[in-house]
């Protein structure tokens, strides 16, 4: 069962670097998956929704989403389960970024992706402008998922397991949010 997962994951990141690979998709992926190499991008939109009060839980809840998929998954999984990257072991593939030095599984960026977008669809609401900008996250998540596939720095798994764990993470800090947040808006009546 593994070797047929390990065999279908390494199709796919070969079929994408043969048949989808060219120069206008390889300067957009390799560009846009560095913005999120230290969760840079989802962070600048944390911080910028902390600034407006409507905003200002999807920018708490956010960070820390994305705190808490960092923990889980890059400090603890990535070291447990020790997946070596797919270019380590596929010849024929080519990385097209810089390699990176840690574990493969599971995928960091797509991770931090979908705890930021997860964390986003389920605080921001009220306002018509939230609802594009929900369809925004999830497209900005699964781009970025992708380049990681794309740029060869992991397999499918890798990927898939980090963005469902990523935004589960999202899940748990919402529900903790808001669980908070009533408590501390509660007042007794006397």
């Amino acid at each position: 069962m593994l070797e047929a997962i390990l065999t279908l994951d390494s199709s796919i990141l070969l079929w994408i670097q043969d048949f989808l690979r060219n120069d206008l998709l390889s300067a957009f992926f390799t560009t846009y998956t560095h913005l999120a190499d230290n969760g840079e991008l989802w962070i600048a939109v944390c911080v910028l929704f902390l600034l407006f009060r409507k905003t200002r839980p999807a920018g708490i809840v956010g960070l820390l989403s994305l705190l808490t998929a960092h923990l889980v998954n890059t400090e603890l999984l990535k070291n447990i389960i020790a997946r070596p990257r797919p270019f380590t072991r596929l010849e024929e593939l080519e990385c097209l970024i810089k390699q990176p030095s840690s574990y493969s599984f599971p995928s960091g960026h797509s991770s931090a992706s979908f705890a930021a977008a997860g964390a986003w669809l389920q605080t921001l609401s009220g306002e018509k402008w939230m609802a594009p900008f929900k369809v925004l996250a999830v497209i900005m998540a699964l781009l970025m998922a992708f380049s990681r596939l794309y740029v060869g720095v992991h397999y499918p798994t890798d990927v898939i397991a980090g963005s469902l764990m990523g935004f589960l993470a999202s899940v748990v800090v919402t529900r903790i949010y808001r669980k908070v947040s009533y408590r501390l808006s509660y007042r007794p009546h006397r």
